[in-house]
C-alpha cells in the first residue's frame, strides 16, 4: 500500500481524501495532512499537522499539493527532495520559468517525478504523444460563468453582477494567462508543459453569463491530425473556480500507480 501525504485541506484536499478514504484511489492510504491552521475536533486516523517538519517525516511515496501556487513554491523541491512523487494542482505557477526549472532538477536529482493530472480538461496524453511528431497550433478557449471569477482580476474588466453576454478578458499566450489567472486557468499550464510551451500556446478567457459549467475547448493542429474537444465541468458548489473531476483526476492518477491494467496515458 502507498502512503499519501496531502498539502492543503480546501475543497479540493477534502474531495481529494474522501475518495482515497472511499477505496476509490486504488491501494492507497493518506498517512499526513499538512494544514495551515489546526482541524478542530478532527476524527480523521492519520497526522494532521501545521508543522511541514513533521508532515515531510512521514515517510510518504506521494505528495499531492492541493493547496496553492504559493503553497507548490513553499513546499515542491522538499516534497521531492524527501523522497515522494510530487502530484502537482497549482501548475499555473509552473509558469515561472525559473520555479519549474529548478523543480525539475530536484525531482532529476532525487530521481523521484512531478506528476501532473488531467484534471479540469482531457486529452493531454493525446497531445503529449501528438507533440512527439509536430503540432502547429493549439488553443485554449476557456469560459466560466460569473461566480467562478470572483476574486480575481475579472472584477476589474466586468461588473460580475450584471454582465448578460460572454466577454473575453483575456487574449494572449499560456505563460501570461497562467500569472493573470492562477486559480482560474491552471489547465493553460498543464497544456502548455504537454505541448508546444507556454509561448506557443494560444488562450481565450471568457466570462459568460449564459453557461452554468465550467468549459475548456482545445483546438490541436499538427502531423498527428487535427483534434477539438470540449469538456463542461460542474463546478464546485463551495468553491466554483474549481470542479470536482479534479480530485476525480487525482484518484486515477493515484489508482494507476497500484493497479495492474492503465488505461489512458
Amino acid at each position: 500500500m502507498l502512503k499519501v501525504g496531502i498539502i492543503g485541506f480546501g475543497t479540493l484536499g477534502k474531495s481529494t481524501f474522501e475518495l482515497i478514504t472511499s477505496g476509490l484511489a486504488g491501494d492507497v492510504a493518506v498517512q499526513a495532512i499538512l494544514v495551515r491552521t489546526p482541524l478542530e475536533n478532527s476524527p480523521m486516523q492519520c497526522t494532521v499537522t501545521t508543522d511541514a517538519d513533521v508532515f515531510f517525516n512521514e515517510d510518504l511515496d506521494i505528495i499531492i499539493e492541493a493547496a496553492s501556487h504559493h503553497a507548490l513554491q513553499l513546499y515542491g523541491e522538499k516534497a521531492l527532495s524527501s523522497g515522494s512523487n510530487l502530484v502537482i494542482l497549482s501548475v499555473g505557477a509552473l509558469a515561472d520559468k525559473n520555479f519549474y526549472e529548478a523543480l525539475q532538477a530536484t525531482a532529476v536529482k532525487y530521481n523521484k517525478q512531478m506528476i501532473i493530472p488531467s484534471a479540469a480538461i482531457a486529452g493531454l496524453d493525446r497531445i503529449a504523444a501528438g507533440v512527439l511528431g509536430e503540432i502547429d497550433e493549439i488553443t485554449l478557449i476557456t469560459r466560466k460563468p460569473p461566480k467562478s471569477w470572483y476574486g480575481t482580476i475579472a472584477e476589474e474588466k466586468v461588473n460580475l453582477e450584471t454582465i448578460t453576454n460572454p466577454v473575453c478578458i483575456f487574449e494572449g499566450n499560456a505563460r501570461n494567462a497562467a500569472k493573470l489567472f492562477p486559480q482560474n486557468v491552471n489547465v493553460s499550464a498543464a497544456l502548455s508543459l504537454a505541448g508546444i510551451g507556454f509561448e506557443k500556446t494560444k488562450v481565450q478567457v471568457y466570462v459568460d453569463p449564459t453557461i452554468q459549467m465550467n468549459t475548456h475547448t482545445i483546438v490541436a493542429k499538427g502531423y498527428f491530425g487535427l483534434m477539438e474537444t470540449t469538456i463542461q465541468n460542474n463546478p464546485f458548489t463551495e468553491n466554483p473556480k474549481s470542479s470536482p473531476i479534479v480530485a476525480m483526476s487525482v484518484a486515477k492518477v493515484l489508482k494507476n500507480q497500484t493497479s495492474s491494467v492503465v488505461i489512458g496515458v
